[in-house]
């Protein structure tokens, strides 16, 4: 007899890590901003202190997230004012969630000596990208070497976005987990992925059927 799949009451919690996204949108008003809304994205749009308003798309985007998301308005014009806000959020929240993977989004490389350093002298998981859609679990395809931490944040995080077309059989799951993935993940590793999710409640494999038991 098959079990039923039971509710996740932490939709992941232990498995999968809180990505911040920090959007400098002085410099970049990024597109598929519905990609943000599941549970693990916490979102912070930093504002310039010459833009008047936000894009209304970005703000209906986001709007279902609700205290996870947040406009901070930057007070001055000087050089790099907005850099400095940015990486000062990511000191603080890095203090308080240091397994945190923290994702700046912005076309501006000033910022890249400071990813450096935090990357390598603080071991942070801190990295910049000019679109969403170069986010490793909001669409490109993540490295296969990654720590198994990682690779189920990605997993996860592609089963929360597909909603009502996720996989309906175990073969095309353990497929289209394996794609997410450069170079393609091997039946073995795969299988584990999935066994890590399963033992959280994400889903219950039947025979050749899967039953998920995340919302739609």
């Amino acid at each position: 007899m098959s079990r039923k799949a039971r509710a996740p009451c932490e939709l992941g919690a232990r498995i999968i890590k809180t990505n911040y996204i920090l959007i400098d949108y002085e410099n970049v008003q990024p597109s598929m901003a519905e990609l943000l809304r599941p549970a693990c994205f916490k979102v912070l749009v930093f504002v310039g202190a010459k833009q008047p308003r936000v894009n209304f798309d970005l703000v209906s985007a986001l709007q279902s997230k609700g205290e996870d998301v947040r406009y901070i308005k930057i007070g001055g014009c000087g050089n790099n004012a907005l850099d400095f806000h940015v990486a000062y959020y990511i000191g603080e929240l890095a203090a308080a969630d240091p397994q945190a993977c923290f994702h700046v989004i912005t076309a501006d490389k000033d910022l890249d000596p400071l990813i450096s350093h935090l990357k390598s002298d603080k071991g942070l998981k801190v990295s910049r990208s000019l679109t969403l859609q170069d986010i490793s679990a909001l669409g490109s395809k993540a490295d296969s070497m990654a720590p198994e931490d990682e690779k189920l944040s990605v997993a996860l995080a592609y089963l929360v976005h597909r909603g009502k077309q996720r996989p309906a059989k175990v073969k095309t799951l353990i497929g289209s987990i394996s794609a997410l993935f450069s170079p393609r993940l091997d039946e073995p590793s795969t299988l584990r992925l999935l066994d890590e999710l399963e033992r959280n409640g994400i889903f219950v494999r039947t025979e050749s059927r899967v039953i998920y038991g995340l919302p739609d």
